[in-house]
């Protein structure tokens, strides 16, 4: 499985966020803690980041390399600053490609989109379920072969078919369908996602079968003082608060903390 990072306050350097720290998401990478599958997060890297004062849409790096291996990133890090950023390492399910097409951060306008876990057998079951919803802007949108990408897509075919809802109720609605689908086909999702328009952060803790993947938010540490951070694993020692079984988490800007069960 994956390790993901997400980050949300005052203005902070990629270096600061991705290596400051004992178990920095490069150590993650290949040293983690609390992966169910796996042992590494060697099949490439992203990170998306937003600065309004040049586009409402965020900006994104990946690379199919290692992150530990990408000699561009250290100065791209130390050059970057941002409000709002979505960082991810990714562990590639058997079967999928190597291939930035598959890489996340996934965009869509000024939405941002990681996810850890997966849709088991993903092929075999969701794969036509979902796509089958999907309308035609949607269908073509898709690039790459991830269940990850197909579970964006499908949150995004609902919200544009139910505008008036809130990314917080949409992500959920999404989660309880395709949990009734995969007891349908008789398989199980795992879905930690986060999902950001740059001025929040949305994030779930799931899964239709057992214990999904940890992940964790620390609010405010003097580590990173006027901020809420989400990851994973916890990058160092400190009050980290693990996100309930099954839960929605949503922070602005504000950093007022909102969670609801699913």
């Amino acid at each position: 499985m994956c390790r993901l990072l997400a980050y949300i306050g005052s203005p902070v350097s990629l270096e600061h966020l991705l290596y400051n720290h004992e178990n920095s998401l490069i150590v993650q990478s290949y040293q983690p803690k609390e992966m169910i599958y796996g042992n590494v997060s060697v099949d490439g890297f992203g990170i998306g980041w937003y600065d309004a004062t040049k586009s409402n849409e965020p900006f994104i790096y990946k690379s199919v390399l290692p992150i530990w291996n990408d000699i561009n990133l250290p100065d791209l890090s130390r050059y970057v600053e941002s409000e709002c950023i979505l960082s991810y390492i990714r562990s590639a399910t058997p079967g999928q490609g190597l291939d930035l097409s598959n890489s996340q951060p996934f965009r869509y306008k000024d939405l941002l989109f990681t996810h850890n876990g997966k849709i088991n057998n993903f092929r075999q079951t969701l794969y036509i379920p979902i796509r089958e919803e999907l309308n035609d802007e949607l269908y073509k949108w898709i690039d790459g072969t991830t269940d990850s990408e197909h579970i964006f897509a499908f949150i995004l075919n609902y919200w544009q078919a139910n505008p008036s809802k809130t990314l917080e109720q949409v992500l959920s609605v999404t989660l309880l369908t395709l949990k009734d689908w995969a007891k349908k086909y008789q398989t199980y999702i795992n879905a930690n996602l986060v999902l950001s328009d740059g001025n929040k952060i949305v994030a779930s803790r799931f899964s239709s079968k057992s214990n999904p993947p940890s992940l964790y938010w620390l609010k405010e540490d003097s580590t990173f003082s006027g901020a809420v951070v989400i990851a994973s694993e916890p990058l160092f020692e400190g009050k980290w608060t693990s996100f309930p079984k099954n839960s929605i988490m949503s922070v602005g800007k504000n950093l007022e903390i909102q969670i609801q069960q699913i």
